[in-house]
């Protein structure tokens, strides 16, 4: 079974830039994206083959979540559960026969660190959604988390330390994330590669240089790993400033 989750960084635009090509050529039975910046009717993009589900941001042109599937879910539905974490069409559940798929854009902590207070009210009651669908059914969870968890997962850890998706505290949450009972896909196969990244800013020639940030994950219930058979970040698409990442399991 093949799992792509991307951030488009604006669906109409990616669109433009060969979205299309690279979700037919990768043929995933579930694929998500994160950053659509999309309302209701805006796009026309129903693939052949697949459900889809969307949750859209109340803000226009601003956030937005997707999942296009060839497997039938049993139910899907947006968000947490929690009015303050909302309003932003930041999270789908797709519930399986065998395990909860969630896709989940994190919120940015924002310059200056403007919005760090609220990401940590974000985290803790993340996990512990995380952790409650974990009682009925295996979780994996998927899509841009916002933060470089070690010094291993960006180009320039002492100079980016302390700045929105490096600060010890984001760096914490994700620890925790890990130790609630999840498994990083990409570090599980690969433990000490650097230099793979999945995010490069648009300033500097980032992505020429290859100063980037291994933001976007796919992190699944410890119980799951037996069935994990590979893990990509596919650096050479183009169309946003993050690339795909690839989780394949077992059968």
């Amino acid at each position: 079974m093949k799992l792509i989750s991307w951030n488009v960084n604006g669906l109409r635009a990616c669109v433009k830039k060969g979205f299309e090509d690279f979700f037919k050529e990768t043929d995933a039975d579930i694929f998500c994206v994160q950053e659509t910046k999309l309302q209701e009717g805006q796009i026309d993009f129903a693939p052949e083959g697949y459900e889809c589900y969307w949750n859209y941001a109340e803000k226009k042109g601003y956030s937005g979540t997707a999942v296009f599937t060839k497997k039938h879910p049993l139910k899907v539905w947006n968000g947490i559960g929690m009015e303050e974490h909302d309003q932003e069409g930041r999270v789908i559940t797709c519930e399986f026969e065998d395990f909860y798929f969630v896709t989940v854009y994190t919120p940015n902590s924002q310059n200056e660190l403007a919005r760090l207070d609220y990401r940590m009210r974000w985290e803790d009651d993340f996990r512990m959604y995380l952790k409650k669908l974990e009682e009925k059914k295996p979780v994996i969870v998927t899509g841009d988390m916002n933060v470089a968890h070690k010094e291993i997962d960006l180009k320039n850890p002492k100079t980016n330390r302390n700045n929105a998706g490096f600060t010890d505290q984001e760096r914490e949450k994700f620890t925790e994330l890990l130790a609630a009972g999840f498994t990083d896909t990409w570090r599980y196969f690969y433990p000490d590669q650097a230099g793979v990244y999945s995010w490069w800013s648009y300033r500097f020639k980032a992505r020429e240089k290859n100063a980037g940030w291994r933001i976007d994950y796919f992190c699944v219930s410890d119980c799951l790993k037996d069935r994990l058979e590979s893990a990509k970040i596919h650096t050479e698409v183009l169309g946003s400033d993050h690339c795909p990442v690839e989780l394949c399991l077992k059968e």
